[in-house]
Formats: C-alpha cells, structure tokens, sequence
C-alpha cells in the first residue's frame, strides 16, 4: 500500500442534522498561508477607466457610469456597471484593430471588481477575436470587498490536458483565477476584438465598479502545483476547509453522529405516503402518477390523488463518481464493448478490472499519479474500489483505471459487516436524509437499487445508445443526433425501454422516465444554429444518410419538379438525383427557411413518436418526461412543438440563477407542465474544490441563498411541476472521470459529509412548499 505522510489536526465538529449550525467564514484555498505571493508583472494597462470607453452601440442593457470612491485602485476613477434585472446584459470594449496579447510568453488577464451591493453577483468576461471565437469566464464578486481577478490565456497553465475542468492556481497567490465556462480554445489572442462584462438571469439590477484591466506576465509556475492535491480521503491535501476529515475514527463519529440525529427526525408533516400534500384538495386516484391543472396551477397527482410537486436531487448513484488515476491496462479486454449494451459508459457503476488483467497494468500518465497522495494496492481492503473506464470523453487519457473515493469512503464510515453492507446503510441514510431534508422524490438517474424502496418516489432514466447513423448538428457537445430514420435506432429505442420496464416492474412509486438528455436539438441564434441537423443531412447522399432520403421524399411529394424548388429557394439544383446527391446550402430565402422548419419538425416528431409509442407500449401507466433540453444551448420551437405532442411533462435543464421570464416567458402560451431536470450552484471559497461549477456562489451560506432564490422562482411558477438539484455528490477533485469536471455541486462531500448551509436552506423551502405552491 502507498502511505501518505502522518497529520495532526483538529478535527471537524459535526452539527446535529435536526438543527444544523451555520459555519463560519471559511478558509481561502487561494493560496498557503505561509507561501510568499506572487506578483505578475503588468505588460499593459488595456484600460484604466479614466475615461468611459465602453462601446454604448455594443452594449445593451446596462447603465455605464464613472465613479471616484468605492472601488477605484489605479488613477482617480472607476467604471460603473449597472447590470438590469434581464436574462443577458452586457457592458462592452471594442477594440478596432484588435488586442496583440501574443508574443510575450504565458500571460494573463487582470482587473479589479468591487461589488457594494448586499449579496454577490456572477460576473462572466468574454473575450472575442476578430472571426468569432469566444470564451467565456466567470466568477462570483462579493458584495463589499474588493479583489482582483485573473484569467490564463495561454500555455499549459491554460489549456493543457489535466483531466480536470480547472486546477489549482499555478503560482502562489491571494488573487482569485476566473472559472473556465465554455468557448473555443483556439480563440487567437493576437485578434481579440472584444471583451464583453456580462451577467444572467438576475432577477434585481447588480452593480459591479471594474478598474486597471490589464496584461500581465504570468510568473514562473510552482513546479508542484499539481502534485500531492488529494489526500487518502479523496479531499484537497494542500488547505483546510470548514467540513474537512483528518482520521478514519473522525469519519465515523460524524457518520455515527448524524446516524442518531436522523433517528430522531419525524420529517416533514402532512405528506402523503407518496409525498404529496396530504392537506391539499383532492383529485382522482390512479394508482400512477399524473398531471392535472388544479386551480390554474399545473401539478402532479400521486397514485392517491393528492397533489404532488417533484422537489429532488438527482444522480444518487455510484456512477460518475470515480476519477482517473493515470494508470492503464495493457490487455486489450478490458476495453471491449459489447455493441448491444444498454448503459453508457457513465452511467456504469464501478466495473472492476478482471484479476487475470491486473499484472498488466502500467502507468499511462505520471501527471495523473502524482496528483494523489494516496492509492491503495489491488489487495488492500479499499482496493475493491478501482475500476476500469472504457472510454473517456475528455482527459488525460482516452480510456484507463479510476478509483472511487467516496465509495471508499463509505466502507470507512459505515464498516463492512458482510459483502458491500455498507452500501445497505449507505441507502438507508440517503433515504433518512431525504425524508429529513423534506424532498419529495429523487430525480434523475438514482441508482436501481432505490428503486424497491417505496418510501421516496423516483424517476427512471434510460438512453437510446447504439451504432445507428448520427447527425451532426453543429452543437454536438456531448454526441451527435441519431439519425431517427435508420431502423437502428428505433430498434435500440424498443431495446432500451424494454430493459427500463423490466427494471421498473410496474411501481407506482415510479414517477415517469426521462430518455436521452441534453442532445444538440439547436438553437435559434442563427439559421445554421437553428437548423444544423437540416444542414447536415441535406448535405449528405441519400444512400449514406437516413435523414437526407426521408427529407428528399417530403421535398419531393411537395414541389415534384426540380425547377419549382429551384425557383422557391432560389437555388440551382440539376435533378432530384443531383440534390439527393448531396445539397449543401447557405443561406436560406424565406421559403427555403419555411421548409426547413418542417424538416426539422419531421425529424423531432418521428424521434419523439419512436419514444412515446415504446414507452407507452411497456410502460402504459408511466409518464414520458421528455429529452432534457439544455435551455442555455437553446429552445427550437419546433421542438416545444412536438414535445408537448408526445410527452406528458416537458423537460429542461436550467443552469442559471432562476426562472427568468425574459427566456421562460412562453410557458405561458404553451400551458404545459414542464419540469427543470437539472440545476446547480457551487462555491471554491469553503470546499476544497477547484472549479465552483456553472453557477456561482462565494461560500455555502451564498450558495444556499441563491438555493432558495432559484426555489422559489420554480414553485410560484404555475407551469411548472418540479426541479431537481444536479447532483448529490461533489465531483472528485481531481475531476470526474467521464469528462473531469470537479465541480462543488453536491449536498454532500467525497466524504459524504452534508453541507449544514445546504440542509438548512432545503428544509426552508421544502417544509413549506405545498403551502407556497398553492399560495396559503
């Protein structure tokens, strides 16, 4: 066995999980105490805001101002950015002849924000070059304290590989490093255009004061930065923070602790045994789940007829939880992949190397091992917690070994008095906790061994994998469409809500199932956002591409001729022949765009009727919880369209601080229930983590504000029927595995230590959610 170095330290008092104390301010994980910081060397000064040049044309909803108090740190005067309550608003810099930050080594972004509000404001910095290409950056400004914030744009610091969304900053310093958002990585940073100030979805106006925007050299890098960042437990070796674990004895005494605390909890009163609300109006029993409007509102009615409103976390499961160790297998076994598999590689739960592969195991990547302070051999205790992952989508290395912490750290907590005996107590405590908590129901994507526990109602997930033909729609992050006219995928369709039926065995405890999620539908920024999938298969040959013939057929039963598609898309198309040959297209005329809106809608009505038909041919009682749909990447309205055709509740995933109505406005006219399949907020400041996630809050007790905030925006919607937290577990520091985010979205740490800020809040809003919903 490795052995990590012995530490003596206090160790962490945990609160009684009836009435949760809140933790003080927590320790910065910016920098050691003791490491000397280091001050990056100004190349430039971009703007000092002596004067107001920000583009008024550029910018929109935004009041720009100069101020000589509060937040001024170089010159005399600062910049003043009143953001308005709307879902996008924008403060920009142009510049003409484009910014040359190229040519001078490894350097970074700098400027100072001071916020003198009372809460914190997201802020995200875009910076755009002469073709396009952005990247977005962001942070959270604390009200009343002013700092300086950073950017790496270049060289490893910035981009290299680590197999983790964002690392540890890379020279000791007290200043905060910008969270990495989204955007392409080969932005050319000798032609940056832009820099855009932007915030989302506030729901009050948010001032923020900017000064000294500048260039900076970066400083030489500690060599080590990323060596030795996580400790045996799985937790940032290199800083304390408030929910920390220092000994095995102290993970059980908090596990033993909470245990009682839970014991003595009688959850929340008034519910139904399905967790509706047992005081509310009665409506017709079922014996299943369903939706009914009541009173203007859209709700859920458990299989007793009480109303029902989905309050949850999602992902409770071991899946996705491991992270890559930098180890890899020589035998090429381990990776093969049966074709007819059901399940994605990241929905696996650990899937063990088999013992006649271990002797071929060699160290693939040394950047990754020494990361970890700690690692089990295969024959200790803890080593039946590696696990081997086929594929990767984004790291370090395409396929490898992993290791799940928290799962170790779950035998620690709870023991192992027969195989795997910890995970019985592990679901017991995450039942007693929701009950506690005052949850409704799991979300998505809890691990199949809740689904027999008939005291917390669920949702089951399934997805249509497989080799059918794929469409590349342009927005295809996490894979491209199927190409819903190949045979193949309604075949794997069929096979996949099979296997969800037989899972589910009829339960009633069973709320719906949601199929598929955050798939590249589009967006209606442009027409080639919008119709990519269009675009694509049009481009095609009939004989290689499903779609391009299935789309050929709808052309042709409409124009017939040629020539009068020609003359309505002001195109020059030889034959039918030619065209089905493969049409590739730019710009699109009224008519042509008209055209394509259909195609587009044929493609989402046959994939959603594919769906619907299975799930209703096995699962008659169950309700279809549609696709998932990023709204941030976008809503075709094609695709709303459709979904309330096929489904029973639309679903979306919403990333931002509320339900802003600027985006959500047209749930109105849509008047269907809809529910947000994902949400999430994060903080660095008390964690130990190194990336807060996509939305930001500056500690526990911010996060479990904008917690409430966005609550509340979801349950005095009318239209909506639930939301469910992304995820129950933090990402492992290091990076999960599948992709390497390592973000703080969790109720509860690699230790399975709950958040105290977060259970609070939870009790806050879900104690009284039936009365709020309905407005008592």
């Amino acid at each position: 066995m490795e052995k990590t170095s012995a530490r003596t330290r206090k160790g962490y008092q945990q609160p009684h999980a009836v009435a949760l104390l809140l933790i003080a301010l927590a320790v910065s994980t910016h920098a050691s105490p003791s490491a000397s910081v280091i001050q990056p060397e100004v190349i430039a000064t971009l703007d000092d805001f002596e004067t107001l040049n920000f583009d008024q044309t550029a910018s929109h909803d935004v009041k720009l101002s100069l101020v000589t108090e509060q937040g001024v740190t170089s010159g005399h005067k600062a910049a003043r950015l009143e953001f308005a309550p709307r879902e996008e608003a924008d403060a920009v810099l142009l510049s003409k002849d484009g910014w040359n930050w190229s040519g001078r080594g490894g350097v970074n972004l700098a400027f100072d924000a001071y916020n003198p509000g009372k809460v914190s404001v997201q802020v995200f910095v875009l910076l755009v070059d002469d073709k396009g290409r952005q990247q977005s950056r962001s942070v959270a400004v604390p009200p009343g304290r002013p700092e300086t914030y950073y950017a790496p744009l270049n060289g490893r610091v910035a981009y290299g590989q680590t197999g983790m969304r964002d690392t540890p900053p890379a020279w000791q310093t007290n200043e905060v490093k910008l969270s990495w958002r989204s955007g392409d990585r080969s932005m050319d940073i000798s032609k940056v255009t832009k820099i855009i100030f932007r915030t989302y979805a506030q729901f009050e106006d948010k001032v923020v004061v900017i000064d000294n925007l500048r260039l900076r050299r970066d400083p030489p890098q500690d060599p080590d930065y990323l060596v030795g960042i996580v400790d045996r437990f799985g937790q940032t070796a290199k800083a304390e923070y408030p929910v920390k674990i220092h000994s095995e004895a102290e993970l059980k005494a908090v596990a033993e602790r909470e245990q009682k605390a839970l014991a003595a909890s009688i959850g929340v009163p008034n519910r139904s045994r399905f967790g509706g609300w047992a005081k509310g109006p009665k409506q017709k029993a079922t014996g299943y789940f369903r939706v009914e409007k009541v009173d203007g509102k859209w709700w859920m009615i458990d299989p007793d007829g009480y109303l029902f409103f989905s309050s949850a976390i999602a992902n409770v499961r071991m899946a996705n939880l491991e992270t890559v160790t930098g180890y890899d297998f020589g035998d090429p076994s381990v990776r093969v992949i049966d074709p007819e598999e059901l399940t994605p590689e990241d929905s696996r739960d650990i899937v063990p190397v088999p013992a006649v592969s271990v002797g071929t195991r060699f160290l693939a990547s040394p950047q990754r091992r020494e990361m970890f302070e700690w690692l089990p051999a295969y024959d200790d205790p803890l080593g039946e917690h590696y696990g081997y992952r086929r594929v990767v989508h984004q790291g370090v290395l395409e396929h490898g070994e992993v290791y799940s912490f928290y799962k170790a750290n779950l035998e620690r907590r709870y023991g192992q008095t027969a195989p795997a005996s910890y995970m019985d107590t592990w679901r017991k405590v995450t039942l007693d906790r929701m009950k506690d908590w005052g949850f409704t129901s799991f979300g998505n994507w809890i691990d199949p061994s809740f689904y027999d526990n008939q005291q917390l109602p669920y949702f089951a997930n399934g997805w249509i994998i497989g080799q059918y033909k794929v469409i590349y729609s342009g927005m295809d992050y996490w894979s491209p469409l199927p190409d819903v006219y190949d045979p193949e995928f309604s075949r794997r369709a069929r096979l996949t809500i099979e296997q969800i039926a037989r899972e589910v065995k009829g339960s009633p405890w069973c709320i719906g199932l949601f199929v598929d999620n955050e798939k590249g539908w589009g967006s209606m920024a442009s027409d080639h956002a919008h119709f990519g999938l269009v675009y694509y298969s049009l481009a095609r040959t009939a004989a290689e591409c499903p779609a391009k013939k299935a789309f050929t057929a709808i052309l042709t039963a409409k124009y017939r001729d040629i020539v009068v598609l020609n003359k309505a898309w002001g195109t020059g198309f030889a034959s039918w022949e030619a065209f089905a040959g493969g049409a590739a297209m730019d710009k699109l005329n009224d008519t042509a765009r008209a055209d394509f809106s259909a195609l587009y809608h044929n493609y989402a009505e046959t994939y959603f009727r594919i769906v619907r038909d299975e799930i209703k041919r096995v699962m008659p009682h169950h309700m279809y919880m549609g696709v998932r749909v990023a709204a941030e990447w976008g809503i075709p309205v094609e695709l709303v369209k459709v979904a309330k055709q096929y489904t029973d509740v639309m679903s979306f995933n919403n990333y931002r601080e509320g339900m802003h109505p600027d985006t959500w406005g047209f749930l109105k006219d849509l008047d269907f229930p809809t529910i947000i399949g994902e949400y999430h907020i994060g903080s660095t400041s008390d964690t130990g983590l190194y990336h807060p996630g996509l939305v930001i809050a500056i500690d526990q007790a911010d996060r479990a504000r904008m917690y409430e905030q966005y609550m509340s925006t979801v349950i005095d919607n009318p239209y909506m029927v639930g939301a469910h937290w992304f995820q129950y577990v933090d990402d492992p520091v290091t990076g999960r595995a599948y992709d390497g985010e390592n973000y703080n979205v969790g109720w509860v740490t690699n230790t399975d230590i709950p958040y105290p800020e977060m259970v609070e809040a939870a009790k806050r809003v879900n104690y009284g959610l039936y009365e709020r919903r309905a407005g008592k």
